[in-house]
């Protein structure tokens, strides 16, 4: 099965609108406290790369920028800190998470088994919608990875299926530890997918994939799963390794959460 049906990609765009590169995409309550709305404002500038690893987060920037005193952005802070996009460091305040090398292979390293087993059960439950949303959506990554540069797109697919799988696992806890960590490495997944070589073999373990959970094989579709993770990984700790990006002490950006 090569490409999605016209039905199939309808149902990937209405639940790929529901899956947003931000913090607290996967929560169920309708409104955000005000620290977690400055959180989520500034999270979404880490994600897509407007703040670079080592960029400095200041307090009282922050709170002009979002009128509200330094209170509300330093629990905003400490979100960002429980969710790794954000490092505090003594005596020098926040910075955007800049992960090493070993770092970023330890943490796929822990994705790649958490998606195993989110892959065992989405392969044994074998639920119709979700395999016609994930037909879809690798027809759309096969589209992606042939483009000269697809400004992140492929990357940002392959993390909305992930979602979207870890989602209809069952297990709530194990969706939530999949989102954290896809959150995290989401902006290196996106460099190790930026040559067209890297998004070539990556869709097809997808397509190799999807065709296995579609024949009802278990173990390939497991096996393939893992494969593709670790890849991406492997290919983002190469990338990393020769030179670590320094600090380059910019500002957060601006942007204004509503009470």
């Amino acid at each position: 099965m090569n490409s999605g049906s016209p039905g199939a990609e309808v149902l990937y765009k209405r639940e790929e609108g529901a899956v947003a590169f931000r913090l607290f995409a996967d929560a169920s309550r309708p409104t955000l406290t005000v620290p977690e709305q400055i959180a989520a404002s500034i999270g979404d500038r880490i994600i897509t790369g407007a703040l670079a690893p080592g960029d400095r987060i200041i307090e009282q920037d922050l709170a002009a920028e979002f009128a509200v005193s330094r209170g509300p952005v330093r629990d905003a802070i400490r979100v960002l800190e429980r969710e790794g996009l954000v490092t505090v460091l003594a005596r020098r305040g926040a910075i955007v998470t800049a992960l090493s090398a070993e770092e970023v292979s330890d943490i796929f390293e822990v994705r790649a088994g958490l998606f195993s087993v989110v892959a065992r059960k989405v392969a044994l439950a074998r639920d119709p919608a979700l395999i016609a949303v994930l037909e879809a959506g690798v027809a759309r990554l096969n589209r992606l990875a042939k483009m000269k540069d697809d400004q992140g797109a492929y990357a940002e697919t392959s993390y909305r299926l992930s979602i979207l799988s870890a989602r209809s696992c069952g297990n709530e806890r194990l969706a939530r530890m999949i989102f954290a960590l896809s959150l995290q490495t989401l902006r290196y997944s996106k460099l190790s997918l930026k040559s067209i070589a890297r998004r070539r073999q990556s869709a097809r373990i997808w397509q190799a994939a999807f065709d296995a959970l579609a024949r009802g094989d278990v173990e390939g579709y497991v096996e393939l799963a893992r494969r593709r993770v670790e890849e991406s990984g492997v290919e983002a700790v190469r990338l990393l390794a020769p030179a670590q990006a320094p600090a380059r002490g910019r500002r957060a950006g601006s942007g204004r959460a509503t009470a």
